[in-house]
Order: structure tokens, then C-alpha cells, then sequence
């Protein structure tokens, strides 16, 4: 494991100086689940949830929380991001959304927060938006998945990796 970056020689948190570093093509994906009664996914499936379109508000707060990622994540670069989508899946057999956040962006730092922010923000709307009526939703299984591009090149989770 390489060490934390974030510490000057001194042990003092600094933001990483990337400006030595060339512009490349980055990717990553992150994805996160929120469990929930029947009930609650039959509403959003068919749209009748009393709050309007759930995964619609849902994907513009997780596109907005990409945007926005440096301002909540202390030492984060801030980055001119070219792409962000996202996915919903509705489960039934789980009983839950699964949502997959995408990011891309050409530049001298890695897209990962950005694409962690937009999966965990999608995921917070959509439990802002139906704890009315399901208040034991949970969010669960926030991860990176994968990435592409740096020096790190690129990087894929096992499907057997376990979590925590």
C-alpha cells in the first residue's frame, strides 16, 4: 500500500500539488444501494410517489454533488468535470435501487470523489424524498468500482471483494 498523500514532511494536512502532473483521460464508476420496503419501490417504478419523480430529482442532486465535491471534501481538487451519469436500477427481488455514478473528466487528478459524491448524494435524495413513507430505507454498499486513467492506471473491484 503506498502512503496517504495528504501530509506535508511535517505531518501537516496540505492539498497534493498536482501541477507537475500531465492531463490525461480519467474515469471512475461508484455505486451505493438503498433498501426499502415494496411498497415504497412499487412508487417509485410507477412514478406515484406524492414528491414527484424521485430518480429524476435524484440524478440532478447526484450530478449537482459531483459539481460540487471540492467545496465538501476537505483537500479535494476542484475539477472542470466533462461527464457525469447516472444510473438507477430498480430491484425487486432485493427490494432496493442500485445506483451507479460515472465520471469523466481530462485533467491532472483522479475523478473518484467526484463519482463517491455523486452516488452518495443520489442516494441521500432519494431517502430525503421517501422517508415519509419508509423511514427504515437504508444506504448501503458505497464503493468505488472502478477507474481508469493517472499514473495509477487503471483499477477494477473483484466481484469477490468483500465489504466490511
Amino acid at each position: 500500500m503506498s502512503q496517504l498523500t495528504h501530509l506535508d514532511a511535517s505531518g501537516t494536512a496540505r492539498m497534493v500539488d498536482v501541477g507537475a502532473k500531465p492531463e490525461t483521460r480519467r474515469e471512475a464508476v461508484a455505486t451505493a444501494s438503498v433498501s426499502m420496503q415494496p411498497e415504497t419501490l412499487r412508487l417509485l417504478r410507477e412514478g406515484a410517489h406524492a414528491k414527484g419523480d424521485v430518480l429524476t430529482v435524484a440524478r440532478i442532486a447526484g450530478i449537482q454533488g459531483a459539481k460540487k465535491c471540492a467545496e465538501l471534501i476537505p483537500l479535494c481538487h476542484p475539477l472542470m468535470l466533462n461527464s457525469i451519469d447516472l444510473d438507477f436500477t430498480l430491484d425487486d427481488d432485493a427490494s432496493c435501487v442500485h445506483i451507479a455514478a460515472r465520471c469523466r473528466v481530462s485533467g491532472k487528478t483522479g475523478v473518484e470523489m467526484e463519482a463517491l459524491t455523486a452516488a452518495s448524494v443520489a442516494a441521500l435524495t432519494i431517502y430525503d424524498m421517501c422517508k415519509a413513507v419508509d423511514r427504515g430505507m437504508l444506504i448501503q454498499n458505497l464503493g468505488l468500482q472502478e477507474k481508469h486513467g493517472g499514473n495509477s492506471g487503471s483499477w477494477q473491484r473483484s466481484p469477490d471483494d468483500a465489504s466490511c
